[in-house]
């Protein structure tokens, strides 16, 4: 789950003690993520070396996404990109190529017509039009792939700053 931004803001002593999503793991450390963590058990061990690589593994698919043009589907009433909203994030839909496109529209039973679309860099859509949106937003990647698929969450080391929700002052709108 992700957290809503309602989470992240306020006082520092709340934010402290706000849940957080487990995709913040994925996501690289911060000089001060690092000295907030002061257990040993954080630093060692299998698990932590699992997140590690977890981190790393993500680091890589979100480089790869930032160099690759995806096709974005266009909304058939107005042209503009296909979104969706849940769990209070907006979520940009992205593909890989034009098969993993028919799925989406296969899985949504819209496979008899014709879906428009354009290509973008990964970058541009993480570093435009998310802050363009200006309320908390990602990007779904080949969302009809169950497992295959890939989720680039609005949290900090994936979209700018200013618009992650898991940044003091991060508000999710762009502004």
């Amino acid at each position: 789950m992700i957290p809503d931004m309602a989470e992240h803001g306020g006082d520092a002593d709340a934010a402290a003690h706000a849940r957080r999503s487990r995709l913040y793991d994925y996501a690289e450390p911060t000089a001060s993520d690092q000295e907030r963590t002061t257990a040993p058990e954080a630093s060692e061990g299998p698990a932590a070396e699992a997140v590690a690589r977890g981190r790393r593994a993500f680091a890589a698919l979100l480089g790869e996404f930032r160099r690759t043009a995806v096709l974005v589907p266009l909304d058939a009433a107005d042209g503009s990109p296909l979104t969706a909203d849940l769990g209070g994030v907006r979520w940009f839909y992205a593909f890989s190529d034009e098969r993993a496109l028919a799925r989406f529209a296969l899985a949504r039973g819209e496979g008899d017509r014709e879906w428009p679309y354009q290509r973008w860099l990964g970058a541009r859509l993480l570093d435009a039009a998310v802050p363009a949106t200006g309320v908390p937003c990602g990007v779904a990647l080949d969302c009809a792939d169950g497992a295959d698929g890939t989720v680039f969450p609005p949290v900090r080391g994936v979209v700018p700053d200013r618009v992650a929700v898991d940044v003091d002052g991060g508000t999710g709108d762009g502004q």
